[in-house]
Order: structure tokens, then sequence, then C-alpha cells
């Protein structure tokens, strides 16, 4: 299935067979649309629609697409299905889908679906519920498969045939001992390719990684990239294998991860919900304290400008180019601030790396200095060719001070955009709290101080 046009037109049948009561035609259209492909096709269909969809299509589609639907979409099709159907629904979803789902739904609305759940099912979601939020416990599937390391190939081959069918991930197979420790985990493909004769302890290798269920999500992220995996297992006391956390579910962290950085990085805190479907008012509260601590740190670029009033009445000039000055040291510090906090979610270096990234950022910000200062003091002198008399007699004392300034300021804001990220990091805090415009605040302030320091020397005796 492919273009917006196919789409509509599926939709369009969809909709028609709905309207006709077609039950066998609208299960026969279905069976061959993949889950993830049906989702966003029905997902904004009035909800007594996708109520009707969902009672009439076939209980092995009705739980394999659900998880796809929006949450919203979701919450509203459980509140206009029986409690039979919505039992069903639950129980056939993956216990890691069902854990995010109910873990977004206010505590009562929860336990109501909870109390629908099989015993068994009920045990392992509220289990994983349990575990604190963003940790691996949260994310972790029960669905996997383990074997033994005396069985032979063969008995193991049996074993998956039988107990593999809907198992989140057939890519590994955990090696247990009698306890159910983890032991040792083995591509399905070495199974495959290996001769009859052979024993699971034969493939094994002992190397493995595992993560613990309080583990944070960020930690299970930098595993996964590390060992390139499409799944990992979990384990807990003793090393007994309890559940594996597979990769769609890391790519949807990766994904929450850095639309939360992009959120900060922005100057607001992380959304919890997407943009369109977060309250109004608390969109406000993420936003408001953000914007009243950068305003009052821009107070003190007034307060800062202030105190060089009398130079500004004695070279009024010099405040043509506050702005200019106050844009590049800003723009370098937040350049150089989402550089870094990028580097670091990508783990490209360590926090004992520091003196190595400043003194690259010293290096930098030099050169970006001495390339943005003669810009700067190029377009003074031109100016002051083309219009004669438009800086006063001393304009290219005025074009070295904005030159020399411009070198300072770029200079100190690579500085302090790359460095406050790693001090965040340090005391245990987000580095991506060391958003783009808060560093350009902090540098906004200084810059000025350096820019009027600058002309305090290189003017003092003739405009000062």
């Amino acid at each position: 299935m492919s273009g917006s046009g196919n789409t509509a037109e599926l939709r369009a049948e969809i909709v028609a067979l709905l309207r006709a009561h077609d039950t066998a035609g609208l299960r026969e259209r279905l069976a061959p649309i993949l889950p993830v492909d049906l989702a966003p096709i029905i997902g904004d269909l009035p909800v007594e629609q996708l109520a009707q969809l969902f009672r009439t299509a076939s209980r092995d589609v009705a739980a394999a697409t659900f998880p796809y639907l929006e949450h919203e979409a979701q919450r509203h099709l459980l509140k206009l299905m029986t409690p039979e159907q919505s039992a069903a629904l639950l129980n056939a979803l993956p216990p890691d889908d069902r854990t995010a789902f109910l873990d977004d739904l206010p505590l009562e609305h929860a336990m109501q679906l909870l109390s629908l759940l099989t015993p068994d099912e009920r045990e392992i979601a509220q289990a994983l519920l349990a575990y604190p939020e963003h940790s691996v416990g949260r994310m972790m599937t029960l669905d996997y498969v383990a074997v033994r390391p005396e069985w032979t190939v063969p008995q193991a081959l049996a074993y998956i045939r039988t107990h593999g069918y809907d198992r989140e991930t057939l890519n590994v197979v955990y090696v247990v001992d009698e306890h159910g420790r983890l032991i040792d985990d083995v591509r399905v493909r070495r199974f495959l390719l290996c001769t009859p004769d052979q024993s699971v302890r034969d493939l094994m290798d002992g190397n493995f990684s595992a993560l613990s269920p309080y583990d944070d999500r960020e930690t299970a992220l930098e595993v996964f990239r590390k060992y390139d995996r499409v799944a990992l297992p979990v384990v807990g006391e003793g090393k007994k294998l309890m559940g594996i956390v597979t990769v769609d579910d890391m790519l949807d962290v990766a994904d929450q991860e850095a639309t939360e950085d992009i959120q900060k990085l922005g100057g607001s805190a992380a959304f919890d919900e997407p943009y369109t479907e977060t309250p109004l008012l608390q969109t406000i509260r993420k936003r408001a304290p953000w914007l009243a601590m950068l305003l009052i740190g821009e107070m003190l670029t007034a307060t800062a400008m202030g105190h060089f009033e009398e130079e500004l009445k004695k070279a009024v000039v010099l405040a043509l180019f506050i702005p200019l000055v106050i844009s590049a040291g800003g723009n370098a510090g937040s350049q150089a601030a989402t550089l870094i906090i990028r580097s670091l979610a990508l783990g490209e270096f360590a926090l004992r790396d520091w003196w190595r990234v400043m003194c690259r950022e010293l290096a930098a910000g030099a050169l970006l200095g001495v390339i943005l200062g003669a810009i700067g003091f190029l377009r003074i002198a031109l100016w002051g060719l083309a219009s004669p008399g438009i800086y006063g007699e001393h304009t290219l004392l005025i074009g070295v001070t904005l030159g020399v300034a411009l070198s300072g300021i770029v200079l100190w804001g690579s500085l302090v955009g790359s460095m406050f990220p790693l001090l965040l990091k340090r005391i245990g805090l987000d580095p991506a709290t060391s958003s783009a415009p808060f560093v350009a605040t902090m540098v906004d302030v200084t810059g000025l101080v350096i820019y009027f320091s600058v002309a305090f020397v290189v003017l003092r005796g003739t405009l000062l």
C-alpha cells in the first residue's frame, strides 16, 4: 500500500462496508492489511465507527491493530466496547504495550481495566506497573523463548516450534539453567546452521549483555546502541531471567528522548503528551517558568547596559552595534551547547573528556571569533568609506572595537555553551536543560561587559 490516494480509497471502502454492515466483506478486506498500516487509516474514524469495526473484525486483527492506535483513540474505543470485548483486547495485548497504555490512564480507570484481565495477565500487569516510571521493568515483555543447555539442537528446535508462535521475537533464544538463571543467549541462525548432533551448550559462547529491571530507559538505549542488539534480556536477583526488551521499544524511547531534548533546548519543560493532546493550561505550566527565568536573565542585560550609561552618552555610536554583539555571542553559545548536548546523548565522549572538549572549543571559538570579528571590522570600514562621516572621525577605531569585541564574545560564547552542559551532567542534571535560549541569555549579559570593556580600552582618549 503506497500513496495517500490509495489510503483514502481504502478508508472509503472500509467505511462503505461498515455502513452496509457487511461483516464478511469487511473481514475479507482487512485480512491482508498489516496492523501497522491499518491503524493510521482507521485511527481518525468517528469513535462509533471505530468501535463497530473492532466488533466486526476478527479477534486476531482487532488485537494486533489495537496497540498501534493513538492512546486517545484506544481510550475512547474501550469506553464503547462491552466489558467482554475490552477484556479480549487487553488480554491479547503484549505486556509491554499494555503497561504503556495503562500507565497513561487515571488510576481509577486503570484499576477498572485491570479487573477485566485474567488472573495470570493481571498479575503480570501489576508486576510491571510496580516498577519505577521510565524503568526497563515497565518496558519488558515476557514473550521470549528459553531452552536448557543440555538439550540437543533438534530438541531445542522442536521446543521453539511449539512455544515460539506468539513470542515477540525469535531472533534470539535464551539459555537458562534448572533454576531459571540466564546462562547465555544464542541467535536463532546458529541453531539453523549447526549440525543436528550438537547440543545447545555447543552453541554457547558465554558473551551476552543483560539489563536490570530497575535500569532507566536511557541506560537501556545506550546498551542497545553499544551492542547492536534486537533484544536484550532482563535479569533480577541471582541473574534469574525475568523478561526481554526489544528494539522496537527502544526506537520509541529514542524518539521520546530526542523529543524531550529538543523541547528543553527550545526553552520549555518536556511535554508528557503530544503537543496537540496536551491541555492548554498544562502547556502554559510547562512554558511559563522557563520564559520567566529567561526574562529575569534578560533584565540583567538591561542592568549591564545601565552600568555603561556614561560610555553610551559619550559614544552613542556604540549602541548601534549592541544587537549585533548580543546575537553573535548568543548564537555561538547556542550552537556549541546544541552540539555538546547531542554528542553527550549519542555517547560520543564521556565527562572525563571535558578538557579535550574545552581545548577544542577554545580553538574553534577563537577561529570563529576571528572570522566574525573580521566581518564586523570590514562592515564598519566599508560603510565608513562609502559614507564618510557616518561614524564620525574615529571610524577605524570603532571598527577595531567591534572586531576585537566580536572575537572575544564568540570565543566566550563557545566556551560557555560547551562547558555548561558538562557541568549540569556532572552534578546529575539533564544537560538538555542548558537550553539554547538559557545559554544565549547568559552570554548576552557577559557579552555586553566584554563589548564595553574593549571599547573603553580602544576608544579611551578619543570618544571615551
